[in-house]
């Protein structure tokens, strides 16, 4: 298990993005040396947790409980198969690229080791947007990702250091349930039958998520 790639993306006016500005930060690019991750502090006050990478619409990206977004290597190279095109290491807007790592089937609260000390804690899925889909330039590409739910994970900074490409990945903390980001992301857009499913990754679980898992309980049962 492997970093390929350390992305970071520079504020860029676009036409599809809902940010008020018309900014986005999703064209995110590989980066040579090593990158400082930190916690960036709470939702809607703060944005990425590396440094130098831009997060505009605050109001639902970044914070500490998506401080940081990765996708497999092995999930771009499959959509490369299926839409006959290239991906590039951070085309889906990702800070990290990774390899050997089936990072949508990280369990939440999975706790990774990159390089010698930092550690990153899995949080939720990705839930695809119209600027994803305005990057990626494919008609329906919401609906088409949702349906794939090969979703890649977001992670919060436990602790705190430089990574760069190149540095071994080591899984630390594996949680004894289920709950992977894939089903975290399942649950919360197609199949909400299994958000009481959720509540077993406990406080690791991204709060939005804990709270529309109790909502569904309180309503429902579970």
């Amino acid at each position: 298990m492997r970093l390929l790639s350390v992305n970071v993306g520079r504020p860029k006016a676009v036409p599809y993005t809902e940010q008020p500005e018309g900014l986005t930060g999703i064209d995110k690019r590989p980066v040579e040396g090593p990158v400082r991750v930190a916690a960036p502090g709470p939702k809607g006050v703060a944005g990425s947790g590396l440094a130098g990478d831009a997060v505009c619409h605050l109001r639902h990206h970044g914070g500490d409980d998506q401080a940081v977004y990765a996708v497999a290597r092995e999930d771009l190279d499959d959509w490369e198969r299926e839409l006959g095109r290239a991906f590039a290491d951070g085309s889906f807007g990702e800070n990290l690229t990774t390899t050997g790592l089936d990072v949508s089937g990280a369990r939440i609260g999975e706790r990774w080791l990159i390089g010698s000390e930092v550690v990153l804690e899995v949080t939720s899925g990705r839930i695809p947007c119209l600027t994803f889909q305005g990057h990626v330039g494919e008609k329906g590409w919401v609906r088409r990702f949702t349906r794939k739910a090969a979703t890649g994970a977001y992670l919060r900074v436990i602790v705190p250091g430089e990574i760069r490409a190149g540095d071994p990945i080591e899984i630390v903390h594996l949680p004894e349930h289920e709950v992977t980001a894939r089903m975290e992301f399942q649950a919360t857009t197609t199949h909400r039958e299994l958000l009481p499913r959720l509540l077993a990754a406990g406080d690791a679980l991204h709060p939005e998520a804990r709270a529309a898992a109790r909502k569904y309980v309180e309503k429902y049962g579970g």
